[in-house]
């Protein structure tokens, strides 16, 4: 009598585990995706404060006029340590100390707002 000795797994097997090992990583990957949205949409919102509230710090230490231009020296010297960047691109300067200041990618990230 010849007794063979079956080890291993069948093709049937491996591809049931390739097939869930390959829809869990689809599960991992969209969540990694919208984690990461969400993230950087929220350092951007986190900046765009950050932004104001040195801009509104400025106006009240300075006593400058409700619609009083200044430069991103006059803020960083004193209330930031550097001016944001979202990437590489940097904040807008607002136009004056009553504008909010807006995101450097608002046409494509339209949920960017204060």
């Amino acid at each position: 009598m010849i007794k063979t000795n079956k080890n291993g797994f069948s093709l049937v097997e491996i591809m049931i585990v390739v097939l869930v090992v390959g829809l869990l990583a689809s599960i991992a990957g969209t969540n990694f995706i919208n984690g990461r949205r969400t993230a950087q949409r929220n350092a951007c919102i986190s900046n765009l404060r950050q932004i104001h509230g040195a801009i509104q710090a400025w106006v009240v230490d300075t006593g400058a006029a409700s619609n009083a231009t200044f430069t991103t020296a006059d803020i960083c010297s004193d209330y930031l340590k550097t001016w944001p960047k979202e990437g590489t691109a940097d904040y807008p300067v607002p136009a004056d100390v009553s504008q909010m200041p807006t995101c450097p990618n608002s046409a494509i990230h339209t949920d960017h707002k204060l």
